[in-house]
């Protein structure tokens, strides 16, 4: 799989503020990218580069081995953290007015509108006003307007802000058939749960700076310390309070009563002989911590360690 998107050593500076530094990571064609940070990190004005909005003052990008250049505006999407909907216009009007921007005639912007609409589920609101419908109604429409051209690289900030359980099943599911027809997305979020299920790499910034990036499974298997988890058919006496090694009881996410072991590396098997003593073993599986718990782990550190 090729290179989409380059970012190359891109750095930016507003007043005494460096909101980016030498920042620099890859995203491969047709894959869905999580770009990660806690806020202020510099994502929006890495996103506002690519757009074009914001010029860095160093560095370079590359689309398609091309540097990033005014052409390139017409294949990407952007659905902003802020949207932006005229209140007053109807949703029909209003998306044919965006996609006549993105340079749609008539016909083509009619049908990918009622394609689309018909999609989200929205295909009977196309005469009513943006004010008239929720929050997360509006949301779609949004949606709608940064898809409907069909662009080659799609960047959504915080796309399911607003949205419902079942909506946003629905917006991931139209995400990951996008992926499915080629696009290359940029994915920006805090809700780490949604970046273990639909992005393959990441990039986590923090004050500016790169601190993190791979493949999601290599990250997290990298943290994990060799804790283990065991159950029993049937918990054991004291197992817990034994010297042998240092055990502590855990409620895992089955409210099943389980018992958490830090071993050393090839002692699994030396373990589990002695957990047998105890009872029955139900089950053993490493630890491996979740997208969030790293996230939390290396902005901390970094934090730390970066104290002015």
């Amino acid at each position: 799989m090729t290179d989409f998107l380059k970012i190359n050593n891109i750095s930016k500076q507003f007043e005494n503020h460096k909101a980016l530094n030498n920042v620099s990571f890859s995203v491969k064609e047709a894959s869905i990218f999580g770009l990660l940070g806690p806020n202020g990190a510099g994502k929006t004005t890495l996103i506002r580069i690519i757009n074009r909005i914001f010029e860095a003052d160093s560095g370079n990008i590359l689309i398609n081995n091309q540097k990033l250049n005014p052409d390139h505006i017409s294949i990407i999407g952007y659905l902003p953290e802020e949207r932006g909907l005229y209140k007053k216009m109807k949703v029909g009007e209003q998306i044919l007015f965006f996609a006549k921007l993105k340079g749609l005639n008539q016909k083509q912007a009619l049908n990918q509108a009622k394609t689309w609409m018909d999609k989200l589920d929205i295909e009977d609101w196309w005469d009513k006003k943006v004010e008239e419908l929720s929050k997360g109604m509006q949301q779609k429409v949004q949606f709608i307007i940064t898809v409907l051209h069909k662009p080659k690289l799609l960047i959504f900030d915080e796309p399911f802000t607003g949205f419902d359980p079942i909506n946003v099943d629905l917006i991931k599911k139209q995400i990951l058939w996008l992926k499915e027809q080629g696009t290359t997305i940029i994915f920006s979020t805090h809700n780490m749960a949604s970046v273990e299920e639909i992005c393959e790499q990441i990039v986590l910034i923090n004050k500016g700076q790169k601190v993190l990036e791979g493949n999601i499974q290599e990250i997290k298997n990298k943290f994990a310390q060799n804790l283990y988890e065991i159950c029993f058919f049937e918990q054991p006496i004291d197992f817990e309070l034994t010297k042998k090694y240092s055990i502590s009881k855990h409620e895992n996410k089955n409210s099943e009563l389980s018992y958490r072991v830090t071993l050393p590396q090839n002692e699994t098997n030396k373990f589990l002989n002695y957990a047998a003593d105890f009872g029955k073993v139900n089950s053993f599986k490493k630890i491996v911590p979740s997208l969030h718990e790293i996230f939390v782990k290396v902005v901390n550190e970094f934090n730390q360690t970066n104290t002015n």
